[in-house]
């Protein structure tokens, strides 16, 4: 009867050992894979990253908004063409001032 015993509690150490076996290479891989995705997808990095001041969803609405109304009027108020263009550059040129100068939360 113990051999019997025995034996049986041989072939259940013998079967969790290979699941155990399993269970590791299967962590192994899944850890190789995550560490490759890792690698490959860049990361998102929220908040500031850099020196230059983020702004709301709404203040960029209310720049982008605030702009085309400013390039409507000059391209109906202007009557030359190449005048409006220039107007237009100019503004697109000096828009980054206007908004650090609008917006400066020091």
């Amino acid at each position: 009867m113990s051999k019997e015993r025995a034996q049986r509690r041989a072939v259940r150490e013998a079967e969790a050992a290979r699941r155990r076996v399993q269970r590791e290479r299967a962590v192994a891989r899944r850890t190789r894979r995550r560490a490759l995705v890792r690698r490959l997808v860049p990361t998102v990095r929220r908040g500031r990253t850099g020196r230059l001041p983020r702004y709301s969803r709404r203040e960029r609405a209310t720049i982008v908004a605030l702009t085309l109304a400013a390039i409507t009027l000059i391209w109906v108020l202007v009557p030359d063409l190449a005048l409006r263009l220039v107007l237009i550059v100019l503004l697109l040129l000096v828009l980054p001032v206007i908004v650090v100068i609008a917006l400066d939360r020091r």
